[in-house]
């Protein structure tokens, strides 16, 4: 088939937002009868799931502080929800536990989940926690967890089967998807307009009406195409709080994989068990000479078992790549190129976690494997999504890492593009940071949170 001289809807990049935003877009052409997705073509440098989607821990929570990340993600969770099989979904449920510097914020989380009418459960105190937990595992001995909040909804996604389905659901809908193709620039419309007129790549131009911008971590090249602002100001209540900070950070997203039989991770009663998120003050000894790895801080890490990653799969906090984003030079074919696959320090670490967390883990060093699994994020300054619109007619969705959780991200997007506002969008705009409207931010140790 020939590469396309023309199509009314150019997306950039195969992963979990080009795909989403692909496929519903398709759908909402077909239902108002102006079009279908044959005018809409997604071009991706390398291939399907290639990028950050390729390698994503593949967790679905809504364990925000912040309402309007907490609202997009019971959207997103409902879309997860509508082709499990598809979507390689697995609704286990999560849950977030805690020590008392993040009573009060989980508390709020928990309140704000029964307005909007999400299903959770949550125990406070010591003594109930402890019960709780040890209801679920037996074998369970975490320190100093003073709150658990259980979400009965979300999961995890197997993250390239899940893509593979996406791309199939998109394709089905007459979406063309080509691969091996770099986008290297735009044209715009001649005089007063910024609108762009066609895509550039190594393959030849591609005029089109609309574009959306999807690529994860390489959102920060395709912003300087756009000629964006590298840096900006952002401004509270009462006035300005920050002056020239980047738009863009790199952080070093460390996640790994116990090669043990996953089923060795399951409930008193033989079920699979929710995702874990543990976060704790407790010192952290470790498994191997008994010597102190975390003290006097909160320290956090995630896991769950994975039959798709083979084994007990997860991550602890990430910490910023010291490289000028400017300078940084992601690997052409991923962001979890050798350099930056896990540390052992980082095994060190997650695995004594997991032993500080469960007896069961006591003995399991020797079974860290080192997993294409985490990479590099792409964040904002305040560490939030910007979905906005640029140009007149380019649509950037720039996760901050929150990605591939948001699979109904994409279902927004289609319908600001076909002329419809969404209220969910509307606090991930970029102009929030001049006008001063930001999120709340929470206690927790990771960036994202």
């Amino acid at each position: 088939m020939a590469f396309p001289e023309h199509k009314k809807y150019v997306i950039i990049g195969a992963g979990i937002h080009g795909l989403s935003t692909a496929y519903h877009l398709a759908k909402d052409l077909k239902a108002t009868g102006k079009g279908s997705g044959d005018d809409i073509v997604i071009l991706d440098k390398d291939g399907i799931a290639s990028g950050a989607s390729g390698i994503a821990c593949g967790v679905v929570r809504n364990n925000y502080y912040q309402p309007a990340m907490r609202e997009l993600m019971a959207h997103s969770v409902e879309v997860w929800e509508t082709d499990m099989e598809a979507y390689s979904y697995h609704p286990v449920g999560y849950m977030q536990i805690s020590c008392e510097s993040m009573h009060e914020d989980v508390a709020a989380i928990y309140e704000q989940q029964q307005a909007i009418g999400y299903e959770s459960t949550f125990i406070e105190g010591a003594p109930d926690c402890e019960s709780y937990m040890k209801d679920i595992y037996s074998d369970w001995q975490a320190q100093n967890i003073t709150s658990v909040l259980h979400e009965k909804r979300g999961g995890y996604a197997n993250n390239t089967k899940a893509m593979y389905g996406l791309a199939k659901k998109a394709e089905n809908e007459g979406v063309r998807i080509i691969t091996g193709v770099e986008v290297t620039g735009f044209k715009h419309a001649n005089g007063s307009s910024s609108a762009i007129t066609a895509v550039e790549t190594s393959k030849g131009n591609v005029e089109c009406d609309y574009v959306i911008v999807g690529t994860g971590p390489w959102v920060r090249d395709f912003w300087d195409m756009l000629e964006l602002p590298k840096k900006i100001s952002i401004r509270g209540k009462g006035g300005l709080v920050h002056d020239g900070l980047d738009m863009w950070t790199y952080w070093q997203l460390e996640e790994g994989v116990l090669n043990v039989d996953p089923d060795m991770f399951k409930t008193n009663d033989g079920k699979q068990p929710p995702v874990m998120h543990v976060d704790t003050d407790a010192t952290l000894h470790s498994l191997v000479d008994g010597s102190i790895i975390e003290e006097d801080k909160i320290w956090g890490l995630y896991y769950k078992p994975d039959f798709h990653f083979g084994g007990v799969q997860g991550g602890a906090m990430p910490y910023p790549v010291t490289t000028p984003a400017d300078e940084l030079e992601l690997d052409p074919y991923g962001p979890a190129s050798p350099e930056w696959i896990s540390s052992p320090e980082f095994a060190h670490m997650w695995v004594s976690a997991l032993a500080h967390c469960h007896k069961r883990f006591e003995d399991t060093m020797q079974y860290y494997h080192k997993e294409p699994s985490g990479g590099v994020g792409c964040f904002t300054p305040d560490n939030f999504p910007v979905f906005d619109e640029f140009r007149e007619n380019c649509y950037v969705i720039a996760d901050s890492n929150h990605g591939y959780k948001m699979l109904g991200v994409g279902k927004l997007v289609a319908k600001h593009v076909m002329g419809y506002t969404s209220e969910l969008l509307k606090p991930f705009r970029f102009s929030r940071y001049a006008e001063g409207e930001l999120h709340p931010t929470s206690n927790s140790p990771f960036p994202w949170s």
